[in-house]
């Protein structure tokens, strides 16, 4: 099995726990619970920035000596509603009781200044298209660069529609030359539906020291350590991911593959 995928480690409980120790790198980290009604997720922040994500199901959530109430809505991710979602900053804790079963992404990063606790949505988080043809899908952009919400995190949800591609054409974010690109290292959660789907990741570099191709299943995590990452849905099955984004800079820019920067000049207005 490939060293990027990520399998989670059971049903129940804290299924992912992937430090920036683990995955070989320096920014991004990523945990996930999976919890009945009733069960608890506490941790501590520690020197990181947390951004939780209530990708389905409900809970009630503390932290930073704030009590946010009942959270989550949607008890199926592929609704497609915005999530609800939550900052904590660094040298606090948080805790979550699941008041229906949830999934609950805990994704960190370095703290680099003072951001105070909130909610990220759903308020403030809507809905966009992306791409045209077979490469549509759908987005919604909980900490992109627009929303001044974290020191280093950048987080955002993708709908992949069956048959489709997405993050597509294949773009790469691994060198630190601001502006014209960011080293951001990238997780992709995935999940498919119906849920027995499987959806195809390539990681690759263009001089081919890296050339990575996976089947992901239901709950797998990808890591993007660098080079152009794409994937795809089968037909009979759309994909959804959460991306977790960091690295020295909280821009996000990038650069397409040559080999296929004609489809992305093709399909982008000019006017």
């Amino acid at each position: 099995m490939s060293h990027l995928l990520r399998k989670p480690t059971g049903t129940t409980g804290k299924v992912h726990d992937i430090t920036a120790q683990s995955a070989g790198w320096s920014y991004v980290g990523f945990g996930l619970y999976r919890l009945e009604a009733g069960e608890t997720a506490a941790e501590v922040t520690g020197d990181r920035e947390v951004i939780l994500v209530l990708v389905e199901g409900k809970a009630h959530i503390t932290g930073a000596g704030q009590d946010f109430g009942d959270m989550g809505e949607r008890m199926s991710v592929f609704e497609k509603t915005p999530p609800h979602c939550i900052y904590f900053p660094a040298d606090t804790s948080w805790n979550a009781v699941a008041t229906t079963a949830c999934t609950l992404a805990v994704c960190t990063a370095p703290a680099k200044g003072v951001y105070p606790a909130r909610r990220l949505g759903p308020e403030g988080i809507s809905m966009l298209p992306r791409g045209s043809g077979a490469n549509t899908r759908f987005v919604n952009n909980i900490a992109m660069e627009g929303r001044d919400v974290a020191s280093s995190l950048l987080v955002t949800e993708v709908f992949t529609p069956q048959g489709n591609w997405s993050s597509y054409p294949s773009h790469r974010h691994d060198e630190d030359d601001f502006p014209h690109m960011t080293y951001l290292e990238e997780t992709y959660y995935h999940r498919l539906n119906p849920a027995q789907g499987f959806g195809i990741q390539r990681v690759y570099t263009e001089d081919g020291s890296l050339d990575e191709t996976m089947a992901v299943k239901n709950h797998d995590v990808t890591l993007v350590p660098k080079g152009h990452h794409p994937c795809g849905a089968p037909y009979g099955y759309e994909m959804y991911y959460l991306n977790v984004m960091a690295g020295p800079l909280r821009k996000w820019r990038f650069a397409n593959d040559p080999d296929h920067d004609w489809i992305y000049k093709r399909d982008t207005p000019t006017a």
